[in-house]
């Protein structure tokens, strides 16, 4: 493995951090909106009505002034680093396998933020209807995603050598997370 020898690709990978923490952190927090969201459908129609309103104001800041650009900023600056892993070699990850495995996780992180947009679409035309624990699950898909693709670059050197043994920990890692959720869930509805 080869690492850059210029500062610049430090640079662009420490902002990549920065903004891909900022992104989870927003979208983490989103799907817990929506989930409040849907728990006002229960409550007396006129604070219903307020809640609901104060929800679709919230949801709509967090996408459009921290989600949002935290992805671009994310996006752009993993598309720079993509762009820059050897001075001598352009695009030289991209020969790389466990950045192959890396990518299809973020196509899977993309289809996930298109179904936030389109929930977003939903709630503020009144047409949500997903429940409250449907969405806790869906939560957790950020969470699967963001371990798998922070254990993929971390171990990257080791990746290809590993890949069972890393796949099993993952699977039992995924259990463990959904298991949790079924059991938080249970016990909040007792």
């Amino acid at each position: 493995m080869h690492i850059p020898d210029i500062p610049s690709y430090y640079a662009l990978k420490s902002i990549h951090i920065i903004f891909m923490v900022s992104y989870f952190a927003g979208i983490f927090y989103l799907i817990r909106l929506f989930v409040y969201y849907i728990e006002t459908k229960e409550k007396p129609e006129l604070e219903k009505q307020i809640l609901q309103k104060q929800y679709i104001y919230m949801i709509s800041r967090l996408w459009d002034i921290i989600i949002i650009p935290a992805g671009i900023i994310m996006t752009l600056t993993g598309l720079f680093m993509v762009a820059n892993t050897r001075g001598d070699i352009p695009f030289y990850i991209l020969t790389q396998k466990w950045f192959h495995i890396k990518i299809v996780f973020l196509i899977g992180l993309a289809f996930y933020h298109y179904w936030s947009w389109k929930s977003i679409k939903k709630i503020k035309n009144d047409q949500f209807t997903t429940t409250s624990i449907k969405l806790r699950m869906m939560n957790e898909v950020a969470t699967i995603i963001l371990f798998a693709v922070v254990f993929i670059v971390m171990f990257k050197q080791f990746f290809m050598g590993m890949w069972v043994s890393l796949l099993i920990s993952f699977i039992i890692l995924v259990l463990t997370i959904m298991l949790v959720v079924k059991f938080v869930n249970r016990n909040k509805k007792k």
